[in-house]
């Protein structure tokens, strides 16, 4: 799968090739009729389990506004947004995810939508009243992956607040950035993800060619989503942009003025990935957010694809700082369409975690550097 003669390895350490090499053993048949024509990812609807803690911490900590809320939900936005929300936190008995929604080019991208997912025998509704709030006609599915999509185009306009400085705060988040989805057979969602028009960025592989994790886009970022290698389906994150690194500490600062530190699960830091400043933060649920800025633009047709070793220590945290075992187990159940959640399959391939972190939780398994491992394990 993996032919380093076929890539170019750059002064940074990682490698660039035109195209992905990923392919699966197991794809799911392409549809004979055009996908739907995907812009971006607009909402997350996420499920809790107390909504006044959640609406705390997405509001009155995290800063996201308030477009409405109902006695069961809240709808939330990120500062340049001008549809209805970006967020929907939703009353629930099991912490969950029901919807990744994307938004679509044209009314018409919904029957599309509609005949690949029945070509593909997928469970497939459609809404012409919308299924949440503020979004107009929409097509929701659960993809052959076990994943809930929700695809959308009419959706009721609000005032964006990017002038409203008054408003503003010093962890300002402006944007929804990408979801992470967890899913035992990267290469057959790579696939999958590819037959819908996402184009894969960054990857990380080995030499004998597993592939641990995928970043695929459809606007001009590094990523609208990532597929990581693990038990699945389960939702790793939902990211949202600040302008600034500074914001991010400033996040950090708050936390820990709060006395909420213990809701910073990694960093804040800088990936080799996307090579982007970030930080993750868990919800009163357990729901991960990233706060993420500063990535780079892919928008070029020949935008080369870059490969990360798995045994690059640099490729989750450039400065070379460990990932917390939770950041690679824990995961958010997904619902189907009725609310129910969806079994997890375990993952056969090799696990990221098992072949770079040591026995003991903090050395690292760094191909030809045994001695020195993680700085943390190094330390003690």
């Amino acid at each position: 799968m993996t032919n380093r003669e076929d890539m170019t390895l750059t002064s940074s350490g990682f490698y660039v090739s035109q195209e992905a090499p990923i392919t699966t053993d197991n794809p799911i048949p392409t549809p004979t009729v055009a996908p739907p024509d995907i812009l971006r990812c607009a909402y997350m609807e996420l499920v809790v389990t107390d909504l006044a803690a959640s609406r705390e911490f997405y509001v009155d900590v995290l800063g996201l506004y308030v477009t409405e809320d109902t006695e069961d939900a809240v709808y939330l936005r990120s500062t340049e947004e001008f549809i209805h929300h970006n967020l929907v936190l939703r009353q629930g008995d099991v912490a969950a995810v029901a919807a990744f929604s994307y938004r679509v080019r044209s009314p018409e991208e919904l029957d599309r939508a509609e005949e690949y997912y029945r070509q593909l025998g997928c469970d497939v509704r459609r809404a012409p009243e919308g299924f949440t709030k503020g979004i107009g006609d929409s097509v929701r599915v659960v993809d052959p992956l076990g994943f809930p999509y929700e695809f959308f185009y009419d959706v009721t306009h609000v005032e964006r607040l990017s002038w409203r400085y008054d408003l503003h705060h010093t962890g300002e988040l402006v944007r929804l950035d990408h979801f992470n989805q967890v899913t035992p057979d990267v290469p057959r969602a790579v696939k999958f993800m590819q037959d819908l028009g996402f184009r894969v960025t960054e990857d990380i592989q080995d030499e004998e060619g597993t592939v641990y994790a995928a970043w695929m886009r459809r606007k001009p970022t590094v990523h609208d989503t990532a597929m990581t290698g693990g038990d699945g389906p389960r939702m790793h994150h939902v990211a949202f942009s600040t302008h600034e690194k500074h914001n991010i500490l400033a996040i950090c600062d708050k936390l820990g003025a709060l006395r909420r530190s213990d809701a910073i699960e990694r960093g804040p830091g800088r990936h080799g990935v996307s090579n982007a400043f970030y930080l993750y933060l868990r919800d009163p649920d357990g729901h991960r957010v990233e706060i993420y800025t500063q990535d780079y633009y892919t928008g070029d047709p020949d935008n080369p694809v870059v490969t990360w070793d798995v045994h690059d220590n640099q490729r989750r945290d450039w400065w070379g700082n460990p990932v917390v075992p939770s950041w690679y187990t824990d995961a958010s159940l997904v619902l189907d369409l009725d609310g129910n959640p969806q079994p997890v399959h375990a993952r056969t391939d090799a696990s990221e975690m098992a072949v770079t972190v040591g026995a003991d939780g903090f050395s690292y398994t760094r191909k030809g550097d045994e001695e020195k491992g993680f700085k943390l394990g190094n330390t003690l």
